[in-house]
């Protein structure tokens, strides 16, 4: 009888831990909801959107505006909703705090997505990717169009010194000679100058450095680009809902081609070069 007994109080607790468990699930939720940067967004009707300056993800135009790939994104984000975008420039080395201090509410500025930067912010999925590729000079490179013909002891690659580039050509081009450099800039202009049968560098340099001199050089892939790194907006940890506010813009704009279009035209075609003063890519 009192083993029954026990049982009866036993379930009768479970029972009411239970029954109480949804009411404690809807108030912490109700509770994360009302703390989350989108609630604040929506109440000021601004969005404050940090970022840093390289071309083209974000620049300034010869009216001193920003435009740019990401900067076209935080507009596109905020007129979707009816809010204004507020575009905060901040040294590269220091986004990261910036964000988590609240100086602004999301980062959308090119950044990938890597496991050590997500210990400290959460990204959304990927909008855009980070990728490589091969800008040579027509002369010196003329008919390579495989690794093979680059992978030759008589074959000289400009990179920049540092870069994560570097072990990716020495594991397609470990018979190549290599001339290292202290920037993208310098290393290209090593080909440009025909010291060098090419470049390796991050997407857009050699696609936009082949648009502006094409006289000179020539992508001997093509279009083909490797190691591809996910880019994603950042966020303050601890706001599920921003994140996935986020995220389903995200997967509205890329299953519609949006993204892949605007991408396209800031990375891959010179339509933009009219609006700058000094095209950065030009000999």
């Amino acid at each position: 009888m009192l083993r029954r007994k026990l049982f009866v109080t036993g379930f009768a607790l479970v029972l009411s831990a239970l029954v109480s468990l949804p009411v404690y699930s809807q108030s912490a939720s109700s509770d994360l909801a009302s703390a989350s940067a989108l609630e604040e967004i929506k109440k000021r009707k601004t969005i404050r959107v940090g970022f840093a300056t390289f071309v083209p993800w974000a620049m300034r135009n010869s009216k001193g505006d920003f435009i740019g790939f990401e900067v076209e994104v935080a507009k596109k984000l905020a007129a979707d909703n009816g809010w204004e975008v507020e575009h905060i420039p901040t040294a590269w080395d220091g986004i990261i705090p910036a964000l988590i201090a609240g100086k602004f509410d999301v980062i959308i500025g090119g950044m990938s997505a890597t496991p050590k930067r997500s210990q400290t912010v959460n990204f959304s999925v990927p909008y855009a990717y980070s990728t490589i590729s091969m800008s040579a000079n027509k002369e010196l490179a003329a008919g390579f169009t495989s690794f093979d013909d680059f992978n030759k002891p008589n074959v000289t690659l400009a990179v920049r010194r540092g870069s994560s580039n570097v072990e990716w050509m020495k594991k397609h081009f470990p018979n190549a000679e290599y001339t290292y450099f202290d920037s993208d800039p310098l290393a290209f202009q090593e080909v440009l100058n025909g010291n060098a049968h090419g470049v390796v560098s991050a997407e857009p340099k050699p696609s936009l450095y082949t648009l502006a001199n094409s006289d000179t050089l020539f992508k001997p892939f093509g279009d083909e680009k490797f190691n591809f790194y996910p880019g994603g907006f950042a966020v303050r940890k601890g706001d599920p809902d921003f994140l996935t506010f986020l995220n389903t813009w995200i997967q509205l704009h890329t299953s519609n081609g949006w993204l892949e279009e605007r991408n396209a035209y800031w990375f891959e075609t010179d339509g933009w070069f009219g609006e700058i003063e000094n095209n950065p890519f030009k000999n």
